[in-house]
């Protein structure tokens, strides 16, 4: 019996004879998360499927004791290949570890497994009459892979990301030990704030198996405008005035005319607004109707000033779903022809201006770079496409498509660098953006990270090669 059939033999003891994959064909779909294409995939040593919380530990001490790298998965969605297995690690699989273990009305929590999905927790939070805030997108995430990227979505202007609404985890330690940290209380000075380190570590610093998080009474009725423009960056230039005359929307959202026909074909439904080349999605809620209508008025009146072609409004539920499905699925539709999907953050002054620099890229490179936005907040995904487009539809491969798409992510990078934001505002660094953190954060920061990572992490087994470069 070689060295790795002894260490498979001893995870089968702690986790069951169905708890360990081994062959090829079974390994295969752990070897890539949602990244675009496979320039990141790698096949792991093994997948471990622990049951429990204790069980992680003992798998997770096995591997300091065996020096075998250790990367935790949820549901597979991210976008920057996070929980892409190390160099002969294994990935630990949280899919098992999927209750909800308890919703609080009292406290206004509820505390999940960490491979509980986030349609899960919705299905939950609603039956309970209850409402997490939060929309990170993909509901088949899971709850510890969303706080291991401190996952945000277009809610984040008025809400926050998840880490605004995490009160307590269960970690697992680099070592095997379980801790608590955090809990139902509202507020702690007690200490350092160790939760905080976790959300957002993508499993470099602890395996999170549990997850206790804030919740808050519903809104008591919503709605939906749509706003075209002339222009991308008109749209983008009236947001600000809207902030600053105390109107905080739940999410406005920025979306080209051009990528919505992709996401028209792909879900047969029709987009209101045919006018200008841009739309904003501006999201409300209020006490009633009555109350909403007010602040639609009011909002056309500002917007209108600020070059709006119209203000459309979407009153009734089915039209809001049809909307935002149509935004939502921007990705999906997209996805066939694209060669990664960029996740950079500006602050709001900035964002028309990176708009402009991704125009004016995608004429010098020929490659189209249909982008969409967190408008509020200064998120900004834009798409590298490795595909010609015409009408909604995908063409030919582009020749060179490999070389502009480097150079693309290299410009896009350096450009929000320049206007003082991030590499990542939501999807986390994984493998693909750890190249361009020091140029982001400095040396200084990385040396502050890489400190903590030694401490926690001292010989180096959680997710290695991740985050830091």
């Amino acid at each position: 019996m070689n060295s790795n059939d002894r260490f498979f033999a001893s995870v089968e003891g702690i986790v069951g004879k169905g708890g360990i994959l081994v062959s090829e064909q079974e390994l295969e779909p752990y070897a890539h998360d949602e990244f675009a294409t496979d320039e990141f995939s790698r096949m792991p040593l093994a997948v471990v499927k622990p049951a429990t919380a204790q069980q992680v530990g003992e798998v997770v001490a096995l591997c300091a004791e065996s020096g075998i790298p250790v990367t935790a998965r949820g549901g597979g969605t991210g976008l920057s290949a996070g929980c892409v297995p190390s160099e002969g690690g294994i990935i630990l699989s949280l899919e098992r570890l999927s209750d909800v273990v308890e919703v609080d009305t009292k406290n206004q929590t509820i505390t999940l497994e960490a491979g509980a999905t986030l349609a899960k927790l919705y299905e939950a939070t609603g039956q309970a009459g209850l409402f997490f805030p939060p929309h990170p997108g993909d509901e088949g995430a899971t709850v510890g892979g969303a706080a291991a990227a401190n996952a945000g979505g277009a809610r984040a202007v008025k809400y926050g990301t998840v880490r605004q609404f995490v009160r307590g985890l269960d970690v697992v330690t680099a070592d095997g030990r379980l801790v608590k940290l955090g809990g139902k209380a509202m507020k702690s000075s007690t200490g350092y704030h160790l939760m905080d380190l976790m959300i957002g570590s993508e499993g470099t610093l602890g395996i999170i198996t549990g997850v206790t998080l804030s919740l808050m009474a519903p809104p008591p009725a919503t709605m939906t405008l749509v706003v075209p423009y002339e222009t991308a960056v008109s749209a983008i230039e009236s947001v600000p005035p809207l902030l600053n005359a105390g109107i905080v929307p739940i999410a406005v959202e920025f979306v080209e005319q051009y990528t919505l026909k992709f996401s028209e074909e792909l879900v047969k439904k029709s987009w209101p607004a045919k006018q200008g080349d841009a739309s904003l999605i501006i999201i409300i809620d209020g006490q009633d109707d009555e109350a909403l209508l007010a602040l639609a008025e009011k909002i056309s009146g500002i917007l209108e000033q600020h070059g709006a072609l119209d203000v459309l409004v979407a009153e009734d539920r089915e039209r809001q779903a049809e909307i935002l499905e149509i935004r939502s699925m921007i990705y999906e539709a997209l996805r066939p022809g694209t060669a990664e999907l960029f996740d950079v953050c500006v602050p709001r002054s900035e964002i028309a201006g990176h708009i402009g620099f991704v125009k004016e890229l995608e004429k010098r490179e020929g490659m189209r770079l249909p982008t969409y936005a967190h408008a509020a907040d200064g998120n900004t995904h834009t798409h590298a496409l490795r595909r010609s487009v015409s009408g909604g539809v995908f063409g030919d491969e582009l020749p060179g498509w490999q070389e502009h798409h480097l150079t693309a992510r290299r410009e896009i990078y350096a450009d929000a660098i320049r206007r003082g934001g991030f590499i990542s505002g939501e999807h986390g660094i994984g493998l693909v953006k750890r190249p361009f953190m020091r140029e982001n954060l400095g040396d200084d920061v990385i040396a502050m990270m890489a400190s903590i990572k030694r401490a926690l992490d001292p010989k180096g087994i959680l997710n290695p090669g991740k985050v830091l470069p």
